[in-house]
């Protein structure tokens, strides 16, 4: 439920609230509104009576949260969440564009990459050090050297760097090299995973799982929401269907549907979506045109020799090209003022 305070409640009345509902054991989530705050309240799933606090001093209103995944739904926090990607923020029309290979090879693929992407316009680099492969003899990562080599890359051009966490023990090492921590669509169950990540400061990226259902994707992100990681992200790069011709299904249909249920930004992942980089910017352009808050591309200076994923990925000069046509398309809607959720 949602503890509404009055307008102009004093912080120890927020305090004093906040006190009582963790005398319950319950969990106190705040969001600090312009001009009211609001307390999310988070226990077991048991019904907590509202007469505990509807008298206590500052309390305006509370509210039942239907959905299942409470801070995650808009019906605990309205707008939309600003979240950081380095020192550019994402959502509430910001939108955010992380490109990069798919998985670290050398210094000089990633470098070459690295200020390709920047010079195109991208706000964050992406790349993988350790890689859950669904073949074991597939190349897995250069670990912990290639997180040293982003964090390089970063200091070349400036980029906040993406990678990738697999397991809860990898968490503190790649946290200490990483801006946003990426939980990858096999991991989006993961609940240990999901928890570990939660009690990070960093930006989470979390991917759709290619089975799960919008409810089943909100609750992960509730699962590092309850933890007190209010920064997530969320990523669309498509579920398995009967369909064949393409690597996944692009499920478009998320991009408004997640906007109009939760607060947290929503971005599409177009190289997953399809594994071949002669629909990747067709279905980047589509994306940005349903309300998505920003991208995350592959881009490989030899994707025909690229150790994961070369199908997918495009060649810089053609990266560029697709961050002129989804930068117009923003442009557009901004201008015209079309949202991917319409105004009653």
């Amino acid at each position: 439920m949602m503890i509404i305070m009055r307008t102009g409640a004093s912080k120890e009345e927020v305090k004093n609230v906040v006190a009582r509902v963790k005398s319950f054991d319950l969990d106190a989530h705040l969001s600090d509104g312009s001009e009211r705050t609001v307390i999310g309240v988070v226990g077991d799933g048991r019904p907590v009576d509202k007469n505990l606090f509807i008298r206590l001093p500052g309390v305006d209103n509370i509210l039942p949260i239907s959905k299942p995944y409470k801070l995650a739904s808009r019906e605990f926090y309205p707008a939309d969440s600003l979240v950081p990607v380095g020192e550019h923020k994402v959502g509430n029309g910001s939108k955010v564009i992380i490109a990069g290979p798919c998985a670290v090879e050398s210094r000089e693929q990633l470098m070459e990459t690295a200020k390709a992407v920047k010079a195109a316009g991208a706000h964050a680099l992406r790349g993988g050090a350790f890689k859950p492969r669904t073949s074991p003899y597939s190349f897995q990562g250069l670990g912990e050297k290639g997180l040293k080599l982003l964090a390089e890359a970063r200091d070349l051009t400036g980029l906040p760097i993406v990678t990738e966490i697999i397991s809860p023990e990898l968490v503190p090492l790649v946290a200490s090299y990483a801006d946003v921590l990426q939980i990858g669509a096999r991991n989006m169950q993961n609940y240990s995973l999901l928890k570990a990540a939660g009690l990070t400061k960093r930006t989470i990226l979390l991917k759709r799982g290619m089975s799960a259902t919008i409810s089943d994707f909100l609750m992960a992100a509730e699962y590092i929401l309850s933890k007190g990681n209010q920064n997530v992200i969320l990523c669309e790069r498509g579920i398995r269907t009967f369909e064949t011709a393409t690597r996944n299904t692009t499920d478009i249909n998320a991009i408004p549907v997640l906007k109009s249920l939760t607060h947290l930004p929503v971005v599409l992942d177009p190289s997953h979506s399809t594994g071949d980089w002669r629909f990747v910017c067709s279905l980047a352009r589509s994306g940005i045109a349903a309300g998505a808050d920003g991208l995350i591309v592959e881009v490989h200076p030899d994707p025909a020799n690229a150790l994961s994923d070369g199908a997918q990925s495009l060649k810089p000069k053609r990266f560029a090209t697709l961050i002129e046509d989804v930068n117009a398309i923003a442009d557009v809607l901004k201008e015209r003022n079309i949202t991917p959720i319409p105004m009653q």
